[in-house]
């Protein structure tokens, strides 16, 4: 196919639609990967804002000779999502819930819809749609659809196929037709030609090729491959089934009709343990008999992966009993609750008479269920989580085989991946006999690649011994669609071509997939092409952990965890824009894309990597919310390093880094600097000269600031003794913050000391400003200045709290990849948030003020950095030790200010998108009489100034429910 210049396809897109046409490198580059290993850039990128955009868009490329791509989520494992074709993303605009026929239980839906979003707008009609995908929080059902999707519990519900009732779409021609049960007389498609001779041209294919499709296609439930060509029927069947799974290159779908299912009013879950992998195996035909809705696999590596990664441990150490070598998730549901609990119980007995006697950890309660079913979902990222050039790689991952197959079919692909000195992960759908196995292979390597293949090869050839199918949920894109010829057999592969011709005779729509593949092995097409390799950077922070700082952007599968709908931190900027660009997996693509030298100017210090990272938080929600562990404020730091050295720092940048070394004598002149939030002109003059946005008032300078090195620092109190840290932010603005922290601690029975510093000058600083701000030396040289007498105390087994998250917890993650030697080790042992300390004392039974109870109801905020390393759940106990309070959490994300950022005039807008797209719809909703509570002064200030609620910190409570003097009681 001939192929355009980019300025007249672009131009034409520019004018033709109404929708973001985005052709730079950067844009090009962060579309040319999914969760795949490939990586092909594309023609360019619009991003469709309603559906004539798509029809405009299919016309250009048709007349410019371009081929076309959908696009979703672009979370696909087998690169059905990557070409050099125009991609036209469906995902930010066209994802409305169009209708929904309660009495008929069907829904209408754009292609863009994420499946969680779709279910939480159903829940209330007691709906759902059934096909439950593990990345359910990000899938759009435009791409399951193309994909023909699956999820846990298809043994009950099936695959998309049989839950898709209608497909609206375009073809390559411009024609739009809806694809859906077309009886065998053809009465209801008689006006329509074009359907009308698609029918009949599928009907007989079917018609001549029915012997040779009995006979090759596999008689599973789990086949994906190929086109569906054996639901073809010329006594009647759903034109839709060919479009399910034809991955976009059949036509593009504009609505998909979907059939639902009425919500199981009960659930319960079994939870078996086994000594040995096979053995999970082999019990699992027996375990489908009991009539089972999902029989899902995790195996040790998963087990021990989940482990260490913070957000999923306390799960896992819930529901795993010793040190099992395989585990089986078997749910059942239904409406009656006591077969529910009857059908479990028959599992523990089946369990029992396989010799595997309290082998079930039961859960009923739903909480717990949702909990494991969470680590389950995210078994295939948190596989990716493995640190090093090694990871597990998806090409043989959809095999799928009979139960009675399954346990001799592991055993026997273990001895493959032995045989190529490798090993693989496996998790997933036991139930239906499709396990999820990776190899562990670095196709960086020329030797990576020949292993795949020699691997793919010996693994299809034992899946066709067993009649199985080497397609099973994932599709085919790249990585499948070349071995449909040994798997189904020339005949079937022409029939597959006379499918596309027909439909698709230009060969329009995303070439290369289901038919005419390319060599899954071609080293051009992956993400680490020949030549790959990291431009020489001189990094500023420790990235030894992951093996260097490309490694560490590495760690980003594409999975796209970050694009989720559901609540929580990662990613705030995302949620506000529905820009890839501004995503963690966004970012991260156009940092490994900068730092291998793809970006056409081979600088890490790329404008390109700038503008991605300009809207970052640095709220740390990847950092726990990431199943790889991608740290993109940590990554954010090294760039704006990396940045500085090359341009320079700008002067609102050096004016905000440098608050700390100022803010003592900032206090002596409070009256003065506050009155930039009083008058007008003041507070336009600081947004012409620093960027800094008028309409917003800047914290107050406080005269009475604390003064750990005066009378603030003497130590007051009898018993064990604490070391309070109090930040730069806490001393300068509300110190009354540090005084309550001091008396609830007293109250308590402990012995405070505020630590000040060695020379008695200017308060303690963590450095977090300049880390802000990408000036590491400046941020090392605060460090050092704080972690002297802090050691010092930390040495003689003192505990340091502190309250701001930001600050404290500097101390356990920043500094230690800053080169700061035992002194910030030491520390970083030592130091905890406020809450952290109370709970520790509290369960040693130490922590006992005596607290008046309230009068007013709570509404805690979680500061981002405090979920980020899991301290709201002690910030909520801790508050609940006041008697009689009732507490609420807002559950919603992060508020939007991130220190400096929501103050910065060019970021103001997105600092407000942020905060009503997370907590700030709940915050005004709060009771009037409730008390706002939020640890972060950004989140204080935030709800303040956008809904006129004044926040308090924690241990303000605490201390205005103290008893006594100390007291307001």
């Amino acid at each position: 196919m001939a192929r355009v210049g980019e300025g007249k396809l672009a131009e034409r897109l520019r004018r033709e639609t109404r929708g973001e046409v985005l052709f730079d490198a950067a844009s090009r580059g962060r579309y040319s990967t999914d969760a795949s290993i490939y990586q092909i850039e594309p023609l360019g990128v619009l991003v469709a804002r309603e559906p004539d955009d798509i029809a405009a868009a299919i016309q250009i490329a048709r007349e410019e000779g371009v081929p076309v791509l959908p696009r979703g989520a672009g979370t696909s494992q087998c690169g059905q999502t990557v070409g050099e074709a125009l991609v036209v993303d469906v995902s930010k605009h066209l994802n409305r819930l169009v209708s929904v026929d309660v009495e008929a239980r069907r829904a209408t839906v754009q292609p863009g819809i994420v499946l969680d979003h779709l279910n939480k707008l159903l829940r209330p009609k007691k709906l759902f749609f059934p096909v439950d995908v593990s990345p359910s929080n990000r899938a759009t059902i435009g791409g399951m659809t193309g994909n023909n999707s699956c999820g846990s519990r298809s043994i009950r519900y099936g695959n998309m196929v049989h839950n898709v009732h209608a497909v609206d779409a375009i073809l390559a021609d411009g024609s739009a037709h809806r694809f859906g049960p077309v009886p065998g007389n053809l009465a209801d498609a008689a006006g329509d030609r074009r359907l009308v001779d698609l029918v009949q041209r599928m009907r007989a294919l079917h018609g001549r090729e029915a012997e040779e499709i009995d006979r090759r296609i596999p008689k599973l439930l789990r086949k994906v491959g190929g086109y569906n060509i054996d639901m073809i029927d010329p006594a009647g069947h759903n034109m839709a089934h060919l479009l399910v799974g034809s991955e976009g290159t059949l036509g593009f779908f504009t609505q998909v009709h979907l059939d639902l299912k009425a919500i199981p009013a009960h659930r319960t879950l079994g939870i078996c343990h086994f000594p040995t992998f096979y053995s999970a195996m082999d019990a699992t035909q027996h375990i489908v008999k009991l009539g089972p809705g999902a029989v899902e696999l995790v195996d040790r590596t998963l087990i021990d992966l989940s482990r260490d990664i913070a957000m999923f441990r306390p799960t896992v150490d819930r529901f795993v009993r010793g040190e099992p070598q395989a585990i089986l998730l078997v749910e059942f549901a239904g409406d009656d609750r006591e077969d529910c609990v009857r059908r479990l119980a028959q599992l523990v007995e089946l369990m029992g008479d396989l010799g595997f006697p309290d082998g079930v950890v039961e859960a009923v309660d739903p909480a717990f269920q949702a909990a494991v079913w969470e680590v389950r979902k995210a078994g295939l990222n948190i596989m990716m989580s493995m640190k090093g050039e090694g990871k597990p790689v998806s090409f043989i991952e959809d095999c799928a085989v009979p139960l009675a197959d399954l346990a001799e079919y592991t055993r026997r692909l273990d001895e493959v991946f032995a045989k190529h000195g490798t090993s693989g992960t496996w998790y997933a759908h036991a139930s239906v006999g499709t396990l999820h196995v990776r190899p562990i292979l670095n196709l960086k390597e020329e030797a990576g690649a020949k292993k795949m293949r020699a691997i793919a090869e010996e693994a299809f050839a034992m899946v066709r011994e067993y009649k199985g199918s080497h397609s099973g949920e994932h599709g085919d894109g790249l990585v499948r669609s070349e071995f449909h010829r040994p798997m189904f057999g020339d005949r079937i592969v022409r029939a597959f071509e006379e499918v596309k011709d027909a439909f698709d005779p230009g060969g329009l729509f995303n070439p290369g997939k289901i038919v005419h593949p390319s060599k899954m092995d071609d080293r051009s097409l992956f993400r680490w092409k020949p030549g790959y390799k990291s431009l020489p950077v001189a990094t500023a922070l420790d990235w030894s952990e992951w093996g260097g700082f490309l490694a560490a952007v590495e760690m980003c599968n594409n999975n796209g965890e970050c694009r989720k709908s559901d609540p929580g931190v990662m990613c705030p900027s995302y949620r506000a824009t529905k820009d890839e660009q501004h995503v963690t997996r966004g970012r991260a693509n156009t940092l490994r894309l900068a730092v291998t030298g793809q970006l056409g100017n081979d600088r890490f210090a790329d404008p390109a990597v700038k503008a991605a990272l300009d809207l970052c938080l640095s709220c740390k929600g990847c950092k726990r919310e990431c199943p790889t562990g991608v740290d993109m404020a940590r990554m954010k730091i090294e760039f704006q390093h990396q940045w500085n050295q090359a341009n320079g720092v700008p002067l609102r940048e050096r004016v905000v880094a440098h608050l700390p070394r100022y803010a003592r004598v900032a206090a002596t002149l409070a009256p003065v600097l506050n009155l930039r939030n009083r008058i007008p002109a003041l507070a336009r003059l600081s947004e012409r000269m620093l960027g800094l946005a008028a309409d917003r008032p800047l914290p107050e300078w406080r005269r009475d600031r604390f003064d750990a090195a005066g009378a603030d620092g003497r130590a007051e109190g009898e018993g064990p003794e604490v070391a309070l840290f109090v930040d730069s932010f806490t001393a300068a603005f509300e110190p009354e913050n540090a005084r309550a922290a001091k008396r609830v601690l007293v109250a308590a029975g402990y012995r405070v000391a505020c630590i000040a510093a060695e020379d008695g000058g200017r308060a303690l600083c963590c450095g977090r400003t300049y880390l802000a701000a990408g000036m590491v030396e400046e941020a090392k040289a605060e460090a050092r200045r704080a972690l002297a007498p802090l050691a010092a105390a930390a040495r003689r087994g003192v505990p340091i709290v502190g309250l701001e998250p930001s600050c404290l917890f500097s101390f356990r993650d920043e500094h230690q990849v800053l080169g700061l030697g035992e002194d910030a080790q030491t520390v970083a042992g030592k130091a905890v948030m406020f809450e952290e300390f109370v709970a520790a004392e509290r369960a040693a039974g130490r922590f006992t003020p005596n607290l008046r109870p309230a009068s007013a109801a709570a509404v805690l905020h979680g500061h981002c950095h405090q979920r980020a390393f899991g301290t709201v759940g002690a910030v909520e106990a801790m508050l609940k030790l006041v008697p009689g309070l009732t507490l609420s959490t807002i559950d919603a994300g992060c508020c939007g200010m991130a220190g400096a950022f929501g103050y910065q005039a060019e970021h103001a807008a997105v600092s407000r998108q942020v905060a009503e797209a997370g907590p700030l719809p709940r915050v005004r909703e709060a009771p009037a009489d409730a008390v706002l509570v939020a640890a972060g002064t950004s989140c204080r200030h935030q709800f303040a100034d956008l809904a006129a609620r004044p926040a308090v910190h924690p241990v303000r409570l605490l201390a205005d429910h103290l008893a006594g003097p100390s007291g307001r009681g």
